[in-house]
């Protein structure tokens, strides 16, 4: 399957484009948005977020994935290999996150360029080819890619807001498990104690919780914690201790 990650979001014609350009060039082949929403211009969260959601895929999958805010530029397009799954986007910082917790990284560079290829949608006239042919079994090689040194390190959880949901939560780039029993978290001057679920206090009281993905997710019961706090994809979240 090929899993489209962008912030194109679903109310414009980006998203449907690169779908029209991977059933062009693998018509069989299963498209899934596992998320169209992402923060513009923000591929370092979003990448924290990646890393989270990743599991999920079997083996095999392709992640197509686009938040480039430097299309264009000089900005490398690179292909990722990482725990059995194959990525690819802009060398950004989009890709780092999976690549650094991933036992096995091997990356390559996009090299191959389309006949048509736009200056500002890289997304589908340089990448969903790419995703296209990953997903139907070419190797990179045999698809304009090249071996690619780029050094792996291990990345550290995030800090701060990478990404608000429709209700109004904000996950955080802190993997809840690397967190002791009962931690504080700090954000724009509130102090959050930690709870199970929404349920667990009254309406209208701000928490937050390990959520689906196994990520700190500051919440209100009933309510928007981005409104009530005002909140932006980037902001710094505080670990204060139990």
């Amino acid at each position: 399957m090929i899993l489209l990650f962008t912030d194109f979001g679903l109310q414009s014609p980006y998203s449907g484009e690169v779908k029209l350009a991977l059933h062009r060039d693998a018509p069989e082949m299963p498209v899934l948005d596992l998320c169209a929403d992402l923060a513009p211009f923000r591929p370092v969260e979003a990448g924290h977020l990646l890393a989270a959601l990743s599991d999920e895929a079997p083996a095999g999958a392709v992640f197509l994935c686009v938040v480039d805010p430097g299309v264009g530029g000089p900005r490398r397009p690179l292909v990722l290999h990482a725990a059995g799954r194959w990525y690819v986007g802009p060398d950004n910082g989009l890709l780092d996150v999976v690549a650094g917790r991933a036992r096995e990284a091997r990356w390559f560079e996009i090299t191959a360029r389309a006949s048509r290829l736009s200056a500002t949608f890289h997304g589908r006239d340089l990448f969903a080819p790419m995703a296209a042919a990953l997903a139907c079994g070419r190797r990179p090689e045999e698809s304009g890619a090249v071996p690619y040194s780029k050094p792996v390190v291990p990345v550290p959880d995030l800090a701060a807001v990478i990404y608000l949901d429709r209700y109004g939560n904000a996950m955080t780039g802190l993997r809840a498990a690397n967190l002791p029993s009962a931690t504080r978290l700090g954000v724009r001057g509130r102090t959050l104690q930690q709870a199970r679920t929404f349920c667990d206090l009254p309406s209208g009281e701000a928490f937050w919780y390990e959520n689906s993905s196994g990520l700190a997710e500051l919440a209100v019961n009933q309510g928007s914690v981005q409104h009530a706090l005002a909140l932006a994809v980037g902001d710094a979240v505080q670990i204060l201790g139990t």
